[in-house]
């Protein structure tokens, strides 16, 4: 295990090297210059060139890579073009709005897709089971910033129980002022989320109700939920647990629709809002951190699935 974690490493370090490549090609590929983010329309040749050493956009590619590296080396995000304000400060801000979505959807969606998996799975033969799959499948379908609109719709508009959108101004100093910001956010990703994860979690179940070592368990006298929770919950978790990890990256990633839905001041506004004023430093400061993010979470899920299954260590150690 140390030496495939050894390994593990590097090839999360690698990964994060090609994507900083991808990042930086990408965005220099677009239409035109960095630097227009600082011009008016009527700026003169010195103005312009005055900009572009400014932004550096007047150094060879290069040359402009290797300033950005050795920015991230040291861990400084650089400067928004715009407000001149630390791009790594901003991030930090919107952060404790974005990180607090997603980790509280993730939970919520995790928590009703493992009953509503579970129960698809073991009453399949029952209406309710039936009914469970059927929702879950429409779920999947269903677009979230549609749930969005119809839950600021019901539960703003109509009943007035929520805010609709935005964020204190206090932040968290007020928790339960900030919570119930989220609350509607919270709720419309999760949604999504658990009707995709729990048609996951309903298959895994019904792989292991139908393994020959649960009815053997069985055979033995354990009855059926006994055996399941003993002998069930570890072999179905291992393909869960890869699934959590690509719908956690993915609740990351997609806050940035629900974040324009209830106008959240997050990382997706702060993307959103950097490429409307073409400011690259905000652009690549978010899309390294989520980066970064989405790879450390497929590094965590692919160590704990390690962990919960022992053949997996077995087959690393015979592969060495």
């Amino acid at each position: 295990m140390p030496s495939y974690l050894l390994r593990r490493s590097a090839f999360l370090v690698l990964s994060l090297a090609v994507a900083l490549i991808v990042i930086f090609v990408l965005l220099r590929l677009l239409p035109g210059d960095p630097a227009n983010a600082l011009l008016s329309v009527d700026a003169t040749p010195e103005q312009i060139a005055a900009a572009r050493a400014q932004v550096g956009s007047d150094q060879p590619l290069l040359q402009q890579f290797a300033t950005w590296a050795g920015q991230l080396v040291r861990f400084d995000l650089g400067d928004s073009f715009i407000s001149g304000r630390s791009v790594g400060e901003e991030i930090g801000a919107r952060m404790a709005i974005t990180i607090p979505l997603t980790l509280l959807a993730f939970g919520l969606a995790l928590l009703v897709s493992l009953v509503v998996g579970i129960t698809a799975a073991v009453k399949s033969d029952r209406w309710y089971g039936v009914a469970l799959s059927g929702f879950s499948q429409l779920g999947v379908a269903v677009p979230v910033f549609w749930v969005g609109v119809v839950l600021v719709w019901i539960f703003a508009l109509q009943l007035g129980l929520l805010p609709s959108g935005g964020f204190p101004r206090r932040d968290w100093r007020d928790p339960a002022d900030a919570l119930r910001s989220l609350t509607l956010p919270v709720i419309t990703i999760a949604i999504v989320m658990s009707a995709s994860l729990s048609r996951y979690v309903r298959s895994a179940t019904l792989d292991v109700l139908g393994s020959d070592y649960l009815r053997t368990a069985r055979a033995g006298g354990a009855g059926r939920t006994e055996a399941l929770l003993r002998h069930g919950v570890r072999n179905g978790a291992v393909p869960v647990i890869a699934v959590l990890g690509i719908e956690l990256s993915t609740t990351l990633l997609g806050a940035v629709v629900v974040e324009s839905v209830f106008t959240l001041p997050g990382l997706g506004s702060m993307l959103l809002t950097g490429i409307q004023q073409h400011d690259f430093a905000n652009i690549q400061g978010v899309l390294v951190v989520s980066t970064l993010f989405v790879l450390l979470v497929g590094f965590a899920a692919d160590i704990v699935q390690r962990l919960v299954d022992p053949r997996l260590r077995t087959s690393v150690s015979g592969n060495r």
